[in-house]
């Protein structure tokens, strides 16, 4: 079968689009037949070697954390899964990916693809969807009635986070640039601030309750959000190499955020899907084989968009 993988670290040319041998799931494994993954940055500091210590992988290694297909075959023990069912899940991100043709996954981390939208489309869904509902939801126990910023919406993730704090009943202050604006406001957002023309602690005169941030700010700019939490409030950072931001003397938690695989809540996205409650969002959908230029354009800082990898298998 054909794979991009890397056999060490480095810069996106050290992946190299080869052909290994199809894998046999183990005890508690499933094959699935790959109809997309997706890209996400964290692809790309893996492959740069700046995740060793947290996310330590086996070389030659296959990334693709995100993957939407169709199960192929069983391992032993399986149970609640068949051959022909079509899946999506959030991979461990220690173990081959999903930029295959096939690839095996843990039976406990696939939930039932949504109805509503093409399979290879759902690929788009699991990190990013999960990182919006577990940084709302889990840490900043976002509920009706309350006002959340989500700064740097105009990302994959600030597009599931926009749309389900506004499904939660909050109001919605979030930061884009032009080229996103747009989106963001479709998205529901109730305010939307120009980030490359206004200070966001100066547009924000009210204080809100959660403040989400998804952008890559100065660290300055990170402890500044802070201020903009009411006393009690919290900020939820997923940009992990910066620690969340506190302040005691007001009691403003911060929470840095390091996202996990839950069926259930991947369960609970899909419904939304399938209830016309959550949009899917695909910018751009390319070969297996350009997998290798898509990580240079997120390296070079010009891949704007979720972008999805399909197999020619598929």
């Amino acid at each position: 079968m054909k794979t991009v993988r890397f056999h060490e670290y480095g810069d996106p040319d050290v992946l190299r689009y080869e052909d290994v041998e199809q894998p046999v799931p183990g005890a508690g494994e499933v094959r699935i037949r790959v109809a997309a993954t997706s890209f996400n940055s964290v692809d790309g500091n893996i492959r740069g070697g700046f995740m060793r210590g947290p996310i330590p992988v086996v070389l030659p290694h296959t990334p693709g954390i995100d993957v939407a297909g169709t199960v192929d075959a069983l391992g032993e023990g399986v149970a609640g899964i068949a051959v022909g069912d079509e899946v999506i899940g959030f991979l461990p991100m220690d173990g081959n990916g999903a930029a295959a043709e096939y690839v095996l996954a843990p039976a406990e981390v696939l939930t039932p693809a949504p109805k509503s939208v093409p399979l290879p489309d759902a690929a788009a869904l699991p990190l990013v969807g999960l990182t919006a509902w577990q940084a709302l939801f889990d840490h900043g126990k976002l509920t009706a009635g309350q006002r959340v910023l989500i700064n740097g919406a105009g990302g994959a993730v600030g597009g599931y986070a926009v749309q389900l704090a506004k499904g939660a009943g909050a109001h919605v202050i979030a930061t884009a640039s032009p080229r996103s604006s747009e989106t963001v406001e479709s998205a529901g957002a109730d305010e939307v601030i120009d980030h490359t023309t206004t200070g966001v602690t100066a547009a924000v005169t009210e204080p809100v309750d959660v403040v989400l941030n998804l952008a890559p700010i100065d660290p300055a700019e990170l402890a500044a959000l802070a201020g903009l939490a009411r006393p009690g409030g919290v900020v939820v950072n997923t940009t992990v190499w910066m620690p969340a931001p506190t302040d005691e003397e007001r009691g403003v938690r911060g929470i840095d955020v390091f996202v996990r695989s839950d069926t259930e809540q991947l369960s609970r996205l899909v419904a939304l899907i399938d209830h016309g409650e959550l949009r899917v969002n695909v910018a751009h959908r390319v070969p297996l084989a350009e997998l290798p230029a898509i990580h240079a354009q997120a390296a070079a800082g010009t891949l704007h968009g979720k972008v999805i990898v399909v197999p020619a298998a598929s």
